[in-house]
């Protein structure tokens, strides 16, 4: 199995895709440690480095990342969508 996407915890909602990705690829997201997480076809192109939601978050609902809230996000966001400053708010710089 492939990777194309790099988590830092299981329960974390989003992880980084290691390569630009194409909108309709499934990507095989895992841990730092290899466990394959979850499959997710990406719904929008996402730039190398980028995030990718992994599950659906909620409108107003915290993103989390390396285990712990980075942001909050401004819009529903389903899995699969490219997370970036377009659809979260950060809680570090708020």
């Amino acid at each position: 199995m492939k990777h194309g996407a790099l988590m830092h915890e299981a329960e974390d909602d989003v992880a980084v895709v290691v390569a630009d990705t194409a909108a309709g690829t499934d990507v095989h997201a895992v841990t730092l440690e290899g466990k394959e997480i979850a499959v997710i076809k990406a719904t929008q192109d996402i730039p190398l480095g980028h995030k990718i939601a992994v599950r659906d978050v909620s409108e107003g609902n915290d993103v989390i990342k390396y285990g712990r809230a980075i942001g909050r996000a401004t819009t529903a966001i389903k899995a699969g969508s490219h997370v970036h400053t377009h659809n979260i708010k950060s809680k570090r710089w708020a």
